[in-house]
């Protein structure tokens, strides 16, 4: 059977209507995106079939497919998995998780996620969250804790992700106390992903104002950190770059630092 067809004809993005085109069909969701299955046509059709009709979704659909599905991640984390780095990273810590941002995607990949943060407004909220997944207990994975007293026994998880929480450190002995209880929790061969300000790349902009905090460009104080104390607290923890670092420079006014490290196995 012989049909020619033109993608305007075969896609009305409104109610995904076929004009002009009626076999037997059936419609499969596939990630909020439609694929058409279409019987007696061959697979390469179906390939081109489907592209289309991804294709000619329309930009807020677009939107909000990406925003159902990855949430607000971190750039510089969805960097990670993209490489497939955690792909073999069950059990997941976000530690000082605040709202999830970094929880969605990785709760939809089936992974058994944990939580921890001060504020338990927001813990209740990723416990409801939390509750449509079967691989979570909410209650036993989200926590109203200290990262600096993480409730968790030692070597526990496969990856520990730490956004914008160390740069909150009252002084280096405190600094050093959150990372401690991080690297605790972590299992030999595990992975440590943080984000966190430094002064790479502003020295010159930043003003000591003792306690290893520093008053940014911005207007805020922060604990920063640089290339060399990161490379030297690599090698005190016991792990090993598995990244460069990287720091993003954000107009002068601030510097965020991705560490990347993964604990060495005994």
């Amino acid at each position: 059977m012989a049909t020619r067809l033109h993608y305007k004809e075969l896609i009305c993005i409104s109610g995904l209507k076929l004009n002009h085109f009626i076999l037997q069909t059936t419609l499969l969701e596939i990630n909020s995106f439609f694929c058409i299955s279409l019987v007696g046509i061959n697979e390469c059709f179906l390939v081109i079939l489907y592209k289309l009709t991804c294709g000619y979704l329309c930009p807020e659909m677009k939107k909000q497919h990406i925003q159902d599905t990855f949430g607000n991640i971190d750039i510089y984390l969805f960097d990670q998995l993209l490489k497939g780095t955690y792909d073999d990273c069950d059990r997941i810590l976000d530690a000082g998780c605040g709202t999830g941002r970094n929880l969605l995607y990785l709760l939809q990949s089936g992974a058994n996620v944990f939580g921890v943060d001060k504020n338990s407004e927001v813990i209740e909220q990723l416990r409801t969250i939390a509750g449509s997944f079967s691989q979570v207990d909410p209650e036993e994975n989200f926590k109203v804790a200290s990262v600096e007293q993480l409730p968790f026994e030692n070597e526990t998880f496969d990856l520990v992700i730490s956004s914008a929480v160390l740069h909150f450190a009252e002084n280096l002995s405190h600094f050093e106390d959150i990372l401690n209880s991080m690297w605790r929790v972590l299992k030999p061969g595990g992975y440590f992903f943080c984000r966190l300000a430094s002064e790479i790349g502003i020295e010159s902009l930043v003003r000591f104002i003792g306690n290893g905090r520093y008053l940014l460009p911005d207007g805020s104080e922060r604990f920063l950190v640089n290339q060399d104390m990161l490379l030297r607290l690599t090698r005190k923890i016991g792990g090993e770059l598995h990244e460069p670092i990287k720091t993003t420079n954000v107009q002068n006014l601030r510097s965020m630092t991705t560490w990347c490290v993964r604990k060495t196995k005994p």
